[in-house]
């Protein structure tokens, strides 16, 4: 929609009159330079009176948001399709977990991981023996094999000072 088109274009003339004839009336100006100075004005006069432009509205998500997260897997809601972990997904497009929270409107407590995924890779570290503290006895001997008794120290031993 152009400015003279909504009424409001003899209010732009009215404004480009009075700005060009208070800086000639104070400045010095060749009648060449009058015709660019008053199409400046007037176009600058009309992008500041034009209505903005409407915000982008929010994405509308290709599935229902509660139908994203099972079990099994995490439906992006980028492409619709399930994964495992959304992190490295969201990587590729170049987004981080929280932007993508941010321009889905979700909240701060989505999950990135499938639930079954992560509680088989929480049995996985457990069984391996992650996460565990390691046993007095084990930690003289550097293979780690309980039983074995650490090597003799050389020296006298603490506390049996003789005076």
């Amino acid at each position: 929609m152009n400015v003279e088109e909504n009424g409001s274009g003899d209010r732009v003339v009215d404004l480009c009159a009075a700005i060009i004839t208070a800086y000639v009336s104070n400045n010095a100006v060749p009648p060449n330079e009058l015709p660019p100075m008053i199409g400046a004005i007037h176009s600058t006069l009309t992008q500041l009176m034009a209505p903005p432009a409407p915000e982008p509205a929010k994405p509308e998500p290709p599935i229902p948001i509660r139908r994203t997260v099972t079990p099994d897997h995490i439906i992006s809601l980028e492409d619709g399709k399930p994964y495992k972990t959304l992190k490295r997904h969201l990587a590729g497009r170049g987004l981080t977990p929280d932007e993508y929270r941010e321009k889905w409107g979700l909240p701060r407590d989505y999950p990135m991981v499938a639930a079954n995924y992560a509680s088989q890779r929480s049995e996985l570290a457990k069984n391996s023996g992650l996460g565990r503290r390691r046993l007095r006895g084990a930690e003289g001997n550097g293979d780690g094999a309980p039983g074995i008794a650490p090597a003799a120290r050389r020296g006298r031993p603490k506390g049996s000072r003789t005076t």
